[in-house]
């Protein structure tokens, strides 16, 4: 057992102030909630803040076509309407409208993903937080639901430069979609998502039968559930499933996305997890002591997703919070009771016993066939087909920095100091 946990937290505060539009789910304001109950309860003292980079074009092109990301980089709510053939082709519009600052926006939550995944490389920390990353649906040439571009995929690429496999966890109440898609052919990542399936529930995939192809076969583990599921039963499924995963796999990183929309309560979600039981699921995969990314994704009534990713970010650092929620710039929104643990809900649990054992039974028998699955042995190095190659020797020396000094570069969020660098007034 490690004898403390050194963690890296990644924010920057403009990623809180941009604005989906009227009547869209998508609040990021939730950002700057969750943010300020982290340094009400004083968290921010027991971890290293970091403000990430903004990812740079070419970073954002080591998952996605070069042409989608200039595109976002170029596009304004003013100029949308010039590029109707664009804009459907990249599925701009409706679920992921054009808005000011959206390229600058996806720049400072992937920046953040990649800036964790590089502290964990460099064993600079043991976890790293990205509350503002989790983006899961975003896929190669297009946005979808609400993301647009996939800052999981590209902190995993960045995780294989240094690990020969990474496990990937999401208990968004959605499908991982875009990430299982991203590495559906490799036995490099497993992606195991526990998420809502039928009923034409948003994203409609994620069968149990899906479990990828080739090189990638039995490396996919979707856990598809009904309305309605429970803390004692999404616990007992996650454990059983995730131990069982951690044991075969023997994954050298995680990295673990925490939508909220899971909540019980959610405007867009329809299970019934308590914050107890949401963070349950964290405090076990803290347990087995691997490198490890944590952000959020979905999460549709804000207050809430802010409740959770506190009190998360808690469990992180071994911290128990007080229930009672101390005063802050957003206690309006945490009225009446002030309280920082959200019980379960009340809709019927559609999930019966015997279907939860029948999950469970092909979960463990597609475990079985793994370890018998060829490509078992895996290559060291990243995959070719997304990382392009470049020879370091061949690169000025003068144009190369090395990454200690890259993250020397990284600023401290200054957002609660006083003295010259406070930035309140910026």
């Amino acid at each position: 057992m490690r004898s403390k946990d050194k963690i890296s937290y990644f924010y920057d505060g403009d990623v809180g102030s941009v604005y989906f539009g009227p009547n869209h789910p998508m609040k990021p304001h939730r950002l700057c909630m969750t943010h300020h109950l982290v340094l009400a309860y004083g968290l921010h003292n027991k971890m290293e803040v970091y403000r990430p980079h903004k990812a740079y074009p070419v970073e954002l092109a080591q998952f996605h076509s070069a042409d989608y990301v200039e595109f976002l980089n170029r596009i304004t709510p003013d100029t949308q309407n010039l590029f109707p053939n664009e804009m459907a082709r990249y599925n701009l519009g409706e679920d992921c409208p054009v808005f000011d600052n959206l390229f600058e926006f996806c720049q400072i939550y992937a920046g953040g993903t990649i800036d964790a995944a590089r502290r964990l490389n460099n064993q600079l920390c043991d976890i790293a937080i990205n509350w503002a990353g989790g983006l899961h649906h975003a896929k190669k040439c297009a946005a979808s639901g609400f993301c647009y571009i996939n800052d999981l995929v590209l902190g995993i690429l960045e995780l294989l430069k240094y690990h020969a496999r990474v496990l990937y966890i999401d208990i968004d109440v959605h499908h991982g979609d875009g990430v299982e898609e991203a590495f559906y052919f490799t036995d490099r990542v497993m992606t195991v998502s526990f998420h809502k399936y039928g009923d034409k529930f948003f994203p409609g995939t994620g069968d149990m039968k899906d479990t990828g192809e080739r090189d990638g076969r039995f490396y996919s583990i979707n856990v598809p559930l009904k309305d309605g599921i429970d803390d004692g039963s999404f616990n007992r499924l996650f454990k059983t499933i995730i131990s069982k995963v951690v044991e075969t796999y023997l994954p050298g990183a995680i990295v673990l996305q925490c939508g909220a929309d899971s909540l019980a309560g959610d405007r867009l979600g329809c299970f019934n997890l308590s914050i107890d039981g949401h963070a349950e699921c964290v405090r076990f995969v803290k347990k087995f002591n691997l490198p490890l990314l944590v952000t959020g994704g979905g999460g549709y009534t804000k207050e809430n997703v802010a409740r959770c990713w506190a009190l998360e970010t808690g469990v992180l650092l071994d911290t128990e919070l007080p229930n009672e929620i101390p005063d802050n710039d957003y206690i309006k929104y945490f009225a009446p009771d002030y309280s920082l643990k959200l019980p379960g809900g009340h809709i019927e649990n559609m999930n019966s016993k015997s279907y939860i054992g029948t999950i469970k039974m092909q979960v463990m028998e597609n475990l079985r066939c793994l370890q018998h699955a060829p490509g078992v042995q895996m290559q060291e190095v990243p995959p070719d087909f997304y990382i392009p190659d470049f020879d370091e020797d061949e690169q000025n020396p003068d144009e190369r920095v090395d990454q200690h000094t890259q993250d020397k570069h990284i600023q401290r969020d200054d957002e609660y100091y006083d003295g010259d660098h406070d930035n309140d007034d910026a």
